[in-house]
């Protein structure tokens, strides 16, 4: 079997549980592979006795099986981009902290290797957004698993961005941005400015306001087969668009359309885990501390 790694901004903690994890990927005999920017912040020491070929973001990783994403949701987000277009599982191993993306704790990797290796695990597959711009923005990265955002750069004041919708135009917000997210990114960005939450089946996106001037604008979800496209007016000529964590500066004259992308994020989904099982965990539903 054939395992990708990727990881970042790792601790002590962390660099011992790197050790147990590529040494039980040993005594599995694995094919190991690990991202360049992997190696560079493991210690020399990890990888003693460990046979492992590198790769690059754009290589191709169609021959592996899974992708192990070892931090937090940052970390994942990294990680779509070196799987992209191949589609490889990934499973996401919090090392970080909150983890709606990377919910497996590294203090149960030997379970999760053994469900691994024994078959005992779901696919879920997760929409992406693509982002179509004149001139071409992000370059062969320009898609997102959580979300799209237009915002304001260099001034206090706010922006109006024209929303339109297949053509027909949804709202001029007034406000410090917009946010288009995908049913996984909902507990993201969106999440932090009244956003609803929305189950990751739902074949939907969600355009959130910013801080809007106008207290009636309201989050709204939209089928995701849908083009969204923007106009964006302030006294500022630059603004800020991002695809995930990866941001460019742009001009008005600059053209913004949304679509869903082609293909989508395959997550690994082991027992016991489960959508709403996250939410009541992370977002500590259900729980009194008068009790």
């Amino acid at each position: 079997m054939r395992i990708g790694i990727h990881g970042r901004d790792f601790k002590t903690k962390s660099s011992r549980f790197i050790d147990k994890l590529l040494d039980q990927l040993k005594q599995y005999n694995a094919e190991i592979w690990l991202s360049s920017k992997f190696v560079k912040q493991v210690k020399s020491s990890s990888l003693k006795g460990i046979k492992y070929k590198s790769f690059e973001l754009g290589d191709n990783l169609k021959s592996l099986d899974f992708f192990f994403s070892l931090g937090g949701d940052g970390t994942m987000l990294e990680s779509v981009t070196f799987v992209g277009k191949s589609e490889v599982p990934i499973l996401g191993i919090n090392t970080g902290r909150l983890g709606f993306l990377a919910t497996t704790s590294r203090e149960h990797a030997d379970k999760t290797l053994a469900s691994i290796f024994k078959g005992n695990y779901k696919i879920e597959s997760r929409t992406l957004l693509r982002l179509i711009s004149t001139p071409k923005l992000f370059g062969n990265l320009n898609f997102a698993l959580n979300d799209l955002t237009i915002m304001k750069k260099d001034t206090s004041s706010m922006i109006t961005v024209h929303v339109y919708v297949d053509g027909e135009l949804l709202n001029s917000y007034w406000a410090d941005g917009v946010i288009v997210s995908t049913p996984t990114g909902s507990t993201g960005y969106s999440l932090s400015c009244g956003g609803p939450l929305v189950y990751p089946k739902s074949e939907s996106f969600v355009i959130t306001p910013v801080s809007p001037h106008n207290l009636g604008s309201r989050p709204i979800v939209i089928a995701d087969n849908s083009e969204i496209s923007f106009q964006i007016e302030g006294r500022s000529k630059k603004y800020l668009v991002s695809v995930d964590s990866r941001f460019e500066t742009i001009d008005d004259t600059v053209k913004l359309v949304v679509k869903k992308e082609k293909f989508k994020v395959k997550l690994v989904i082991l027992p016991g885990h489960h959508y709403f099982k996250t939410l009541r965990q992370k977002l500590n539903w259900g729980l009194d501390i008068r009790n």
